[in-house]
């Protein structure tokens, strides 16, 4: 009877073993992302972007012929010294393809050499720093589905000068995200011609008092700030102008780094008193029906999430969802997970409707960036702190 029970386990195990053994192995997907920094939505937001597109792909049969896509987190906290050793541990993983860069521009700005000595694909999903893509690298690894500080200060000014803004402030950090944004706004001037004055004010990271700074501002005429910030900084700006008379409030326009995190909960109700705006390159709210139905129907079962209301950072969202679909779509064309070989199919990508838009070549040899000026709108936070377009709906 003994013998007769051994043989029986051991044949299930045999069985067992060869079915695992069957299994097909993974491909691997990197997400480097800000987890750890207090008050970021972001990470979160472009994690759910990438797994939502990877059950999709999963569900319908996988990447070269049945391998499943996986997707590998590892925490920067936002500090550019975590994000290059996070790559490191990234390419040293056996066939993951790519890993995706967060919403920091100066940690991706810092993995550059790194990604390039060891030839992993760095797909930007929110970094806006033009110096992400636009650099001596060559081939280039990095690629983006995300806002360009090219693009973003011209829709800024634009908007700031619709609103009659003859003198625009423009608030700055010392980093690479503000140093690039300083140049897109000098750029728009030279290239446009417009008869607009700028003043820059550069402030540094963990800077709570911004009366000085605004002050400078009034005493020089401005009729407009443009801020480049992210939550904390940028709640602890508007907190300050709403405290002020109505007569020395001015329009607020925003970069999209307040969005990466809980922004309107540090603002404190100084919002609805202030005329505020930001940009973006996305909104489920412009997604068609059957489509954002379809995506929100997955969000509901995945995660809980019933109303695009409750979609957290959401340029992140999007941005994650059609870069995992296009890293798929490259790893069947390269006919492997070689990054060299992803790496240039994923240039030679033709079409593809995603969730942002319906892409036409959005990459070739000399262009890594999937979006385009035209891409890019003004949106502002309703009552219940979701980001609507100003054009609607």
């Amino acid at each position: 009877m003994l013998k007769h029970t051994f043989l029986i386990f051991f044949a299930f195990f045999c069985l067992t073993s060869s079915l695992h053994a069957a299994e097909p192995s993974p491909v691997y997907i990197g997400f480097d992302g800000e987890y750890g920094l207090k008050n970021s939505t972001s990470a979160q937001s472009i994690e759910k972007g990438a797994s939502i597109a990877i059950d999709e792909i999963n569900a319908a049969g996988g990447v070269l012929g049945g391998r499943p896509l996986k997707l590998l987190t590892r925490d920067n906290r936002s500090v550019p010294a975590r994000g290059i050793e996070n790559l490191k541990q990234f390419a040293k993983q056996r066939d993951l393809v790519a890993v995706i860069g967060g919403r920091f521009s100066p940690v991706i700005l810092s993995q550059l050499p790194i990604a390039h000595e060891l030839k992993v694909i760095l797909m930007d999903a929110w970094g806006s720093a033009d110096g992400i893509t636009e650099h001596n690298f060559t081939p280039s690894y990095t690629f983006r589905v995300s806002l360009r500080d090219r693009y973003a200060m011209p829709t800024m000014m634009g908007h700031a000068r619709s609103k009659g803004a003859d003198k625009i402030a423009i608030l700055v950090p010392n980093t690479g995200w503000g140093r690039s944004n300083a140049k897109a706004a000098e750029r728009y001037l030279t290239e446009t011609g417009a008869k607009t004055e700028i003043k820059i004010i550069w402030y540094n990271w963990g800077d709570k008092d911004f009366g000085p700074s605004y002050q400078s501002f009034l005493d020089w005429g401005a009729d407009a700030l443009i801020m480049v910030a992210n939550d904390i900084e940028g709640s602890q700006v508007v907190r300050h102008v709403a405290s002020l008379s109505e007569a020395q409030r001015m329009p607020v326009i925003s970069h999209w780094g307040v969005t990466g995190g809980r922004f309107v909960e540090k603002s404190e109700g100084a919002l609805a008193k202030l005329d505020f705006s930001v940009v973006q390159t996305f909104s489920l709210f412009k997604v068609s029906a059957k489509k954002r139905d379809h995506v929100m129907g997955l969000m509901r079962e995945k995660y809980g999430i019933k109303r695009i209301e409750d979609v957290e950072s959401p340029v992140g969202f999007g941005h994650a969802y059609d870069i995992v679909h296009f890293l798929a779509l490259a790893i069947d064309a390269a006919g492997t997970t070689d990054r060299e070989q992803v790496r240039d199919a994923l240039e030679r990508t033709k079409t593809h409707q995603g969730l942002v838009k319906s892409y036409s070549y959005p990459f070739g040899p000399s262009v890594h960036d999937a979006l385009e000026l035209e891409d890019v709108f003004m949106a502002t936070f309703d009552q219940q702190g979701a980001i609507r377009p100003l054009d609607g709906p």
